[in-house]
């Protein structure tokens, strides 16, 4: 098999990975973890569920990759935002808190695997951890921006630990409102209820997260 074959052997894989993980999103998003079978998967993905076996062996390993995947695409957006805001402390926390809203973010059917897959961690221990990884590296840049942003600002009546832990706690009620309330809150909304947090915590900093351009 030559080299060009074998990267095209391993490209067609990963589609028919991708292609499977997005089917069990949808169909977690839409029946939830206990209902969801390889064989909705394999019917929402248009494929034969032998491809499902093929490829995950088993649900858990197809949930535990599935849980894997928008954890890992999580992490890849925040960073990607990071990278795009600089070496600015009040750049980086506004683009930080608001990738939370993107569209890929925050759609609705990954946020309802979020909340699918945290309702199971006290079962499930890989969920936990699973879960668990993408909160602590996200905290630690989160800690550290802000820290940088209060010395600053000379805000020293605040402290980053606090701080992140209320962003996050946010975050995580703003994403509930959206997913059961989505009529009422949209993206854009969350959005600025998170900016306008920010920008009453760090009021010489306002214009960053008061201004959607920044």
């Amino acid at each position: 098999m030559t080299a060009e074959s074998q990267k095209g052997r391993r490209a067609s894989k990963d589609t028919r990975r991708r292609q499977l993980i997005e089917a069990t999103i949808a169909c977690i998003a839409k029946r939830g973890l206990g209902d969801t079978t390889l064989a909705h998967v394999s019917k929402t993905a248009g494929l034969s569920q032998g491809i499902v076996n093929l490829h995950f062996t088993n649900k858990v390993n197809l949930m535990n990759e599935t849980l894997s995947f928008i954890r890992d695409e999580y992490e890849q957006a925040w960073k990607n935002a990071l990278e795009k805001a600089g070496d600015n402390s009040a750049r980086q926390l506004s683009a930080l808190a608001r990738i939370d809203y993107s569209a890929t973010v925050a759609d609705p059917k990954r946020l309802a695997v979020w909340f699918a897959f945290w309702g199971e961690v006290k079962s499930r221990p890989v969920y936990k951890k699973i879960c668990q990884s993408r909160v602590t590296d996200y905290r630690l840049i989160l800690v550290g921006i802000l820290n940088k942003l209060i010395d600053n600002g000379c805000y020293k009546e605040l402290q980053a630990t606090n701080i992140a832990d209320s962003m996050m706690s946010m975050a995580d009620g703003l994403w509930l409102n959206m997913l059961i309330s989505s009529h009422v809150l949209k993206r854009k909304d969350a959005e600025k209820l998170m900016m306008q947090y920010l920008a009453q915590t760090f009021p010489q900093h306002k214009n960053y997260f008061l201004d959607s351009h920044s």
